[in-house]
């Protein structure tokens, strides 16, 4: 079964473009969400998350994190299991 990858960005932001980058090299389908001139948007999501950065990545509507931490998972060999499997 797919799984549903959604991810929160800012246009500009590095961390941002890593994170698509990590999940396209690793074949995965996403739903980008840019919410660059959204600042409301960004406060609702420190509110269900607890965190005021991008991108915040889900993953079947449940918060991974950001861009460290999905780097974390890759290096760690979690990757697959939360995106792919």
């Amino acid at each position: 079964m797919k799984k549903n990858v959604v991810i929160y960005t800012f246009d500009t932001c590095p961390y941002c473009i890593r994170a698509k980058r990590l999940l396209k090299n690793k074949g995965v389908e996403f739903n980008e969400i840019d919410i660059t001139n959204e600042k409301e948007r960004l406060d609702e999501l420190k509110l269900k998350t607890n965190s005021s950065t991008v991108p915040q990545i889900f993953v079947d509507d449940k918060f991974i994190g950001g861009c460290d931490d999905i780097v974390s998972l890759y290096k760690e060999g979690k990757f697959d299991d939360i995106f792919i499997k």
